[in-house]
């Protein structure tokens, strides 16, 4: 995302989805005949019109993504269900299909995972030689990426502030990710876990996810680039590696591109659903920026440690855990000690619905706070059965809920 792109003008979307067998759901690896499918030759882009499919670190992943900035999410949520199909299609071919959900239920990382062994494949060498990539935390994990603009330091700050205080609320809404190895995980976003620790060779590169409270650009080089850049160097003496990428934070700024990049929300079962997180994280964020709670020079001051520690309690209770700091509650209207769930449904009060589809945005909202997110529906539909059975029954009904656009009710 470049210039002229000032806050909030556009939006770039990402969505993650698994490639599967239709019946067995076993991951299958070929993504790059997906691309070559359309391209004619083996590549990592196609260009389909408002939305771009990618290929990712490994060949049962694909991403389809919006080609250019988007002020239209209405809009950009079709033309994701129609590419959704339009693959879906392709992959019938070959007996596949796409699966949502950001963590496989059975997959075996150690035996199933293939690289992507095409262009550019030097850095996921790389990476593969530094961290081995063969775990759940790399080729076992799907997401939506949200990519915000801004225009200078002045913008940079203000979404910074809000991006940092969101940040730890959004597990909660997202989870979808609470089985590995056909067992429960004990948490509802094993995907953030995994995120937190895949890196910890070079702790540097994720921090404590929850990015440092720096508001400018001279000052995020300082404190966040220069420090990787001098940390890989021994494991990286050809220097592919660029701390401008490599920094894997739960929101990366990329000043080269006039953009943050919030990377902790799980993909959910739909793109409706997906949009739907993404609209209120957008209207939470400009209210933010407005600051209508508190002023920004607050915001700025809220400590990063206690926002880690909020992030880790909501990567595993969800909308049920409870926040006691009065000073980060404030942020978003609040006074009193107040679960997430009352967080979010405070947001929403304050923030009015006023266009036909923020109405229908808010409806599925509603429906995530009240029925529970991805994560706890999925284990409230496996009902404690974690037969291969079982998992494959639940599984196969969000994969239906993908082709149809819909949610998940169990």
């Amino acid at each position: 995302m470049s210039a002229p792109y000032h806050l909030f003008d556009g939006f770039g979307i990402e969505l993650e989805y698994m490639i599967v067998d239709k019946e067995t759901l076993q991951v299958k690896p070929i993504a790059d005949n997906l691309l070559k499918h359309e391209l004619g030759t083996i590549g990592s882009d196609f260009e389909n019109g408002m939305v771009t499919w990618s290929n990712e670190l490994v060949l049962h992943v694909i991403e389809i993504k919006s080609t250019r900035p988007e002020a239209d999410l209405q809009t950009l949520e079709k033309a994701f269900v129609r590419n959704v199909a339009h693959i879906n299609s392709i992959l019938n071919e070959w007996g596949a299909r796409l699966l949502p959900s950001a963590a496989h239920p059975f997959m075996n990382p150690f035996s199933d995972t293939q690289l992507w062994p095409h262009d550019n494949n030097e850095v996921y060498s790389l990476y593969d030689k530094i961290f081995d990539s063969k775990g759940h935390g790399w080729s076992n994990l799907q997401s939506t990426h949200l990519n915000l603009p801004f225009h200078s330091d002045e913008e940079f700050a203000k979404l910074h502030a809000a991006v940092r205080l969101i940040l730890p609320l959004l597990p909660a809404l997202c989870a979808s990710s609470p089985i590995l190895d056909s067992q429960p995980t004990g948490m509802l976003d094993t995907r953030l876990r995994y995120y937190k620790t895949n890196q910890a060779k070079i702790p540097i590169i994720t921090g404590s996810v929850i990015p440092e409270a720096v508001y400018s650009e001279e000052t995020y080089g300082r404190q966040i680039y220069e420090p990787i850049a001098n940390e890989i160097v021994p494991y990286d003496p050809e220097k592919i590696l660029d701390p401008i990428w490599v920094n894997s934070r739960g929101a990366i700024a990329r000043f080269d591109r006039g953009s943050i990049e919030i990377r902790v929300m799980d993909i959910q079962e739909s793109p409706a659903a997906d949009l739907a997180i993404v609209n209120t994280v957008v209207e939470t964020l400009q209210w933010l920026v407005a600051e209508k709670s508190i002023p920004l020079k607050e915001q700025m001051n809220i400590d990063t440690v206690e926002l880690s520690n909020i992030f880790d309690k909501t990567m595993a209770t969800g909308l049920a855990t409870k926040i006691e700091n009065i000073s980060y509650l404030a942020s978003f209207g609040l006074s009193t000690p107040s679960t997430v769930a009352d967080v979010w449904k405070n947001i929403l009060t304050s923030i009015p619905a006023i266009s036909a589809y923020q109405k229908i945005n808010r409806q599925i909202i509603h429906t995530i706070l009240n029925q529970g997110s991805l994560s706890e529906r999925i284990l409230r539909a496996l009902e404690g059965d974690f037969s291969k059975e079982k998992i494959l029954f639940v599984y196969k009904k969000l994969g239906i809920c993908l082709e149809e656009n819909k949610l998940f009710i169990p």
